[in-house]
């Protein structure tokens, strides 16, 4: 990164300029480029409403956690510890991906299987944030927590659902 009064190129991230201190965190804030990105920019997850999380204790079975996705038809369950801490996700795509095949599966203990330490967002993360999360890990699934523990889960199509609301004011 170049800082802008003395033109001394830095390494990128860096606070100040090694040469002159002038301070480049700044020059790191995202601008937003029209109403779009400034909604994005502005606006917090907890808009979008989060769904209640459907929970599944780490010491479950798999059994146990596909029963659960069927009966709220969701396609993720968070995972908690003994404190009711976010440890990890399931989704279908794990059964797809990691199950599928596995014989006595529903028996099995579903911390086998779940996404450990899932990127999460908290209520008050800007909407961009969330959306960068979900684009740069490929997710169509976001825990929403406070504390550490599970608030609520966005996915992909909430977000598109709010996204539409915006119509051609943004």
């Amino acid at each position: 990164m170049r800082c802008p009064l003395c033109e001394t190129v830095n390494p990128p991230g860096a606070d100040a300029c090694e040469k002159c201190q002038a301070p480049l965190t700044a020059l790191d804030t995202p601008l937003a480029q029209g109403p779009l990105e400034a909604n994005l920019l502005t606006t917090p997850v907890s808009v979008l409403e989060p769904r209640p999380p459907v929970t599944v204790p780490a010491t479950g079975t798999l059994g146990d956690a596909i029963r659960q996705m069927i009966d709220v038809r969701v396609g993720a369950v968070l995972v908690t510890g003994p404190g009711g801490e976010l440890v990890g996700i399931l989704t279908e795509r794990d059964f797809l991906t990691k199950v599928a095949g596995v014989a006595g599966y529903e028996s099995l203990p579903v911390s086998q299987f779940m996404t450990r330490g899932p990127e999460t967002v908290e209520p008050t993360d800007a909407l961009a944030v969330a959306l960068g999360r979900m684009d740069a890990g490929g997710y169509r699934h976001l825990p929403v927590v406070r504390d550490g523990k599970p608030v609520g889960v966005i996915s992909v199509r909430d977000v598109l659902r709010y996204l539409t609301t915006l119509g051609s004011d943004a």
